[in-house]
């Protein structure tokens, strides 16, 4: 009996673009894109800009920012770029000068001492806001390389689910709703060996 589809194989029929997610095939050993899920926040000719959702770091920001005021909001590992740097998505708009629409009503940067006002007067709630150590980015072209790979399966997801989604779930759930092959996916043991 044959199978309607390549297991193995990627669809191809969605294009990676800002506000769209990256969800790493279940083969992808790689430290930071293993079961990852990756919110992309910039893509164009210069390159591609993204956060990975789905691994915390479980560390409070102000325990990692000096002089940043407690908000209960977690820090995530955004990827292996710049891991000496701090970044965050929010949905608060024009209340921070400077940042950029990627998605919806998702916001990418920002004044950032305009950020630490607002946490400072309990203006910003932990669902508005995630922050990132560190990005994941690509040059020219190199992300298509990793698609046509079967790297990556291109996705959207709702804004809710991308500002409050910070574990390893997201992943699963989000192949689960992706149709059969997908399920297969997230159903497909992580080292395949110890079966």
């Amino acid at each position: 009996m044959e199978l309607d589809y390549d297991f193995f194989s990627v669809g191809k029929n969605i294009k990676p673009k800002q506000g769209r997610v990256l969800i790493s095939e279940p083969f992808l050993s790689d430290i930071y894109f293993k079961r990852s899920i990756v919110f992309l926040t910039e893509h164009n000719e210069k390159g591609t800009v993204g956060f990975v959702l789905n691994k915390p770091v479980k560390i409070p920001v102000n325990e990692v920012l000096e002089d940043f005021p407690e908000i209960e909001a977690e820090i995530s590992l955004g990827g292996p770029v710049g891991t000496n740097t701090i970044h965050y998505i929010h949905t608060l708009g024009d209340q921070i000068p400077n940042s950029v629409n990627v998605y919806k009503n998702i916001y990418w940067g920002g004044d950032f001492d305009t950020v630490k006002n607002l946490v400072k007067s309990g203006l910003i709630q932990k669902d508005q806001i995630r922050f990132f150590v560190g990005y994941a980015g690509w040059k020219p072209k190199q992300l298509e390389n990793e698609i046509s790979e079967n790297s990556w399966v291109i996705s959207e997801l709702p804004p809710k689910v991308i500002m409050e989604s910070v574990d390893d779930d997201i992943w699963k759930t989000t192949l689960k709703e992706m149709g059969k092959k997908y399920k297969l996916w997230a159903n497909f043991p992580e080292n395949p060996g110890m079966n």
